[in-house]
């Protein structure tokens, strides 16, 4: 099996190689792939060093699967070759995943709809991919009528400039340029990706449409406030969800507890609930402070964190290449 892994030299495309490390997906040939400036470089697999190549060498090697974070921009414009060619991309920006050709994918909830013939595959949005492994099976059981989220997401989903602008900071340095429009460090910053006519963010939207995607239920309320937080460990996200049945606290936890891919922390009075610190290079998503909104008839809140990096991009494109492995579809 040979994977290429495009953007290579970045924060998710780092991840996405110790994600195939750790998990040990069965790879022949590890292909590391990025923009001309990097070719040349070398990157870690395995203990061992690989060179970066170029978009048209790393075509010409024939990978079984290419998994993508490089950047919409690059995704829209190579994608589509890598894919001519017999590849099966897995692809981590926002380029494809409202495309209506295209899966948009949490293997937990909707890889069975995957086929051989898929051959650009859309990994969702990282504050997305947390919440619905947490919703999907409570919508099975109960039926989500509408969703409310805030999030409070890590400079890491901005990329390493965030992250060293968090830094410089903190340190008083001005010697870092400013990937954000106000300080980050001791602020708070309720503006994700870039403002819309209808007043709410990319990111904000991206949460309502990619959640009826997955899902594959149109008929699922979502809106949602997008905020940056100055933590580095990952993505947490205060979640309101109404349902069309009453439900039991008690059976929703214990929901929970028995889900793939789920991690319910939840003794607040032991001080037992989800922290991104704790969730930080962990391939789970954790729930906790699991309670009823007493306002409103058939309504529960929950507090969900994930690490940004592994579930809420590099673990869960690894895991399409595994069901797709694993299903002979590449």
């Amino acid at each position: 099996m040979k994977v290429a892994v495009v953007g290579a030299t970045g924060l998710v495309g780092g991840e996405i190689l110790k994600v195939l490390a750790e998990r040990n997906f069965p790879v022949t040939e590890i292909i590391p792939v990025a923009s001309e400036r990097s070719v040349g470089k070398q990157v870690e697999f395995k203990g061992k060093q690989y060179t970066v190549v170029g978009f048209d060498d790393a075509i010409k090697m024939k990978p079984n699967v290419a998994i993508f974070s490089a950047g919409g921009g690059t995704s829209l414009e190579l994608a589509p070759k890598f894919a001519a060619a017999g590849i099966t991309v897995v692809d981590n920006s926002s380029a494809w995943r409202m495309d209506p050709t295209k899966k948009l994918v949490v293997p937990e909830i909707n890889a069975f709809t995957l086929t051989s013939e898929d051959k650009i595959i859309a990994n969702p949005n990282c504050s997305t991919i947390q919440m619905v492994v947490v919703l999907n099976p409570l919508h099975k059981k109960y039926k989500i009528k509408r969703v409310v989220v805030s999030t409070y997401q890590s400079v890491t989903g901005t990329g390493k400039a965030a992250v060293d602008q968090l830094f410089a900071e903190r340190e008083g340095r001005t010697d870092v340029p400013a990937v954000y429009p106000h300080k980050i460090d001791l602020n708070v910053l309720p503006h994700i990706d870039s403002f819309l006519d209808n007043g709410y963010t990319k990111e904000e939207m991206k949460m309502v449409n990619e959640t009826k995607k997955i899902m594959l239920d149109d008929s699922i309320a979502v809106t949602a406030t997008t905020v940056r937080i100055p933590t580095i460990g990952g993505h947490s996200e205060a979640v309101n969800v109404e349902f069309e049945n009453d439900f039991d606290v008690e059976e929703v936890k214990n929901i929970l507890a028995n889900e793939e891919g789920v991690i319910l922390q939840d003794d607040p009075k032991n001080f037992v609930y989800p922290m991104p610190i704790n969730a930080h290079g962990k391939d789970e998503v954790f729930v906790g402070r699991i309670r009823r909104d007493e306002t409103q008839p058939n309504t529960i809140n929950m507090w969900i964190v994930a690490d940004n990096l592994r579930k809420g991009a590099a673990t869960n494109a690894v895991q399409i290449v595994e069901y797709l492995a694993k299903n002979n579809l590449i």
